[in-house]
């Protein structure tokens, strides 16, 4: 008799073809490597590669790795005859958000492309041509051969190209109004929502059917909703994505973070066997709690069964005894003392109690990200005697508008006057800033000497933060790394420089506590590039075998643009509403960052309001699940590097 061959059953609820990676670089390397190996098949026989490429975020770091391969591989794209998706409407080419813009910066002009075959969608043309446009691209891609390899992203409402919810199959390449829910997710791009233009040029979905292969990629948890529904769901035109459900040949490539709906993620014990870790039952039952509003220890062996969870009660047992074992879990994780209770032996706590008091050192991407993202959890730490720092790793410069710098720049003028300082020089800058000010033109990246006026403003307002928690000075740092100072919101990948920075700063603090950003929904990328440069700092100094790093954990937190999932959370700072108030004023001393921000984003709250929402839905969660209902929590998960 044959053995029984155990079969991996983990994406049997998913309806496309799915590949998931530890990140978007790795999964961006296979990608590209799928994009080589077309463009070489293709060579070998003399025939040209008609790919059909994709903008925005998403695509970045494929492009990235497409011309690492031109460069260092040899990988040629004299036979590629590139289509893009779509273009915005009006715009003009050389416009810093123009997609034609951005395929030349990222791609076309850093390999050996002829320019002829480079073909996007033209934002210039007369809105009576378009119609005539839209069909000479379709029939020029048909003249083509057809497009043999079609890379594409995904909007967080379901959308591929621009083609939005309620796009039928049988959509050509068209003008189309963008979707309030696409404009905002764009915003990033942009000073402000008003600007993201309203219309777009983009391929029909049929014309995207037409391609030979398809891949889509998706990164980050932003992304994760939508991924689940487009790939597990049903197939519907308000989810234009899973209309890709009827391809023949399409693959779906995600990171962790944006498959983290996917049902192996979210509920793997339902796709098959599974490995009944405390850390999966924890997640399993918290799930189950939340979703049938009970709190944990009232769920029922009925429950269990009912929400496919019977294989967890074969294996562990009594329910009430895997209820206690979860409430337990959830309750240790809540401490007042984030630096540890001093003169205490409390096993289950999350901190160490010794050695106290600590140093601690808080990491902050953008001058602001300690008071909105831990405000609580900082004021605590001082309070109960720790001494601690703070590293503000870029100097945040272009998220101040041009406002606001006139207006600093004429309260120093008119302070130099007013206390008979000589202004002449002051009066010459604010001048000259206002002529160029007055003339310059959207998107136009700002002279060294605004930005240094903008870094100003904000290296102000974080060191009045630190004041007003209680810190001394040098006991905050600015770091101003390397890779931010590029005037635009693309950034440089992390350098070099910007790790010996971080290394020589933590070897002269010597933390036994680091806190740094896990938000990685930043749609910037600066708190990803953050996090890097911290993690290869504390990695090569734990190589360089420095004493003091045993010693030093790593705490993650979020908050300003999204929180950790109950599941993940192993400390949760609880505040009192005198102490929501304390860090709201300390977010306030932000005035810069108050009202309209720059590049904020797809969330049009001000930053206390998004801070204090989280903090507040995570004490009610807590609630939710049986524990102490809190005013609001700061969340934090211990990485291990």
């Amino acid at each position: 008799m044959a053995a029984h061959l155990p079969m991996d059953l983990s994406d049997s609820f998913e309806r496309i073809p799915t590949r998931i990676f530890p990140g978007a670089p790795d999964g961006s390397r296979w990608v590209a490597a799928q994009v080589a190996s077309t463009i070489r098949e293709k060579a070998s026989r003399g025939v040209p590669c008609v790919l059909g490429l994709a903008t925005g975020s998403t695509p970045k770091s494929l492009y990235a790795e497409l011309v690492r391969m031109h460069r260092e591989e040899g990988l040629s794209f004299r036979n590629v005859i590139a289509f893009n998706l779509d273009e915005y409407y009006p715009i003009e080419q050389e416009a810093a958000q123009s997609y034609y813009r951005f395929m030349r910066t990222q791609l076309f002009d850093k390999v050996d492309i002829d320019p002829s075959n480079c073909h996007i969608p033209d934002g210039t043309i007369p809105k009576e041509q378009i119609k005539q446009h839209c069909t000479a691209y379709e029939q020029l891609i048909a003249e083509k051969g057809g497009i043999d390899l079609q890379i594409l992203g995904i909007g967080v409402n379901g959308h591929i190209g621009f083609n939005e919810p309620g796009s039928s199959l049988y959509t050509k390449t068209r003008l189309i109004t963008l979707t309030n829910s696409t404009r905002l997710a764009n915003a990033y791009e942009f000073a402000n929502i008003s600007e993201v233009p309203r219309l777009a040029i983009t391929m029909g979905i049929s014309s995207i059917f037409k391609a030979r292969r398809i891949i889509l990629m998706a990164w980050g948890s932003a992304k994760a909703p939508v991924v689940q529904q487009a790939a597990e769901g049903d197939v519907t035109e308000q989810v234009p994505a899973s209309l890709l459900q009827n391809h023949d040949d399409v693959q779906f490539v995600l990171d962790e973070a944006a498959a983290a709906e996917l049902t192996r993620y979210k509920s793997p014990w339902l796709t098959g066997e599974c490995e009944w870790t405390p850390n999966m039952m924890k997640k399993a039952v918290i799930n189950m709690a939340l979703k049938l509003g009970k709190p944990v220890l009232s769920l029922t062996s009925s429950d269990y069964n009912e929400f496919g969870l019977s294989d967890l009660l074969v294996e562990k047992g009594d329910h009430y005894d895997i209820n206690l074992q979860v409430y337990y879990m959830l309750r240790d994780s809540i401490t007042g003392w984030p630096g540890g209770k001093p003169n205490a032996v409390i096993p289950t706590h999350p901190e160490r109690s010794e050695p106290y008091p600590k140093r601690v050192l808080i990491f902050s991407p953008h001058p602001d990200d300690d008071i909105i993202s831990m405000g609580g959890t900082f004021q605590r730490l001082h309070d109960q005697g720790h001494e601690v720092h703070v590293a503000y790793q870029t100097s945040g410069n272009i998220a101040v508008t041009d406002e606001f710098v006139t207006r600093f720049m004429e309260f120093a003028v008119g302070f130099e006057a007013m206390t008979g300082i000589d202004n002449t020089k002051s009066t010459s800058l604010l001048q000259e800033a206002r002529s160029y000010l007055t003339q310059k033109k959207a998107q136009q990246a700002d002279t060294s000497e605004i930005r240094s006026v903008k870094g100003l403003i904000r290296r102000c307002e974080a060191a009045a933060t630190c004041r007003y928690v209680g810190l001394k000075e040098g006991q905050w740092h600015f770091q101003n790394l390397p890779f931010y100072e590029t005037g635009t919101i693309d950034k440089k990948p992390m350098g070099e420089e910007d790790i010996r920075l971080t290394m020589e700063l933590l070897r002269r603090i010597q933390p036994h506590q680091v806190y740094c950003a896990g938000d990685f929904a930043d749609p910037h990328g600066t708190h990803i590039v953050c996090f890097n440069v911290v993690l290869e700092a504390l990695k090569r100094i734990k190589a360089d075998g420095d004493p003091w790093i045993t010693d030093c954990w790593l705490w993650l937190y979020k908050g300003a643009w999204q929180e950790w999932n109950m599941e993940e959370i192993e400390m949760a700072v609880p505040m009192s509403p005198d102490q929501v108030l304390r860090k709201r004023f300390g977010i306030f001393i932000h005035q810069s960052q108050k009202d309209m921000v720059p590049f904020q984003g797809s969330d049009s709250r001000e930053f206390w309001q998004r801070a204090e929402d989280r903090n507040r839905q995570t004490a009610e969660l807590y609630a939710r699940l049986g524990l102490t209902h809190y005013a609001a929590m700061e969340a934090f998960v211990r990485w291990h590097y």
